[in-house]
């Protein structure tokens, strides 16, 4: 499948409906999407999630509802 660019709209659309929270991996600038349930991320808020990817170059892919951060192409 093709992975799409999509905005952060419709990835908190997608987050919310699978449960899915923003996170940070303790101890470094990564982010990922979190059910909240790992003791590696923390969960941050959406605007912190989104000035990380814009500082890291970073967005959002989706296909078939599956999610990915990628840099920027």
């Amino acid at each position: 499948m093709v992975m799409e660019r999509i905005d952060l709209k419709k990835a908190q659309a997608i987050a919310k409906n699978k449960g899915l929270k923003p996170g940070k991996v303790k101890g470094t600038e990564g982010v990922q999407f979190t059910k909240g349930k790992n003791d590696r991320l923390t969960v941050i808020t959406w605007e912190e999630f989104e000035k990380i990817l814009e500082a890291r170059g970073l967005d959002i892919y989706e296909s078939g509802g599956w999610m990915k951060i990628m840099k920027k192409a």
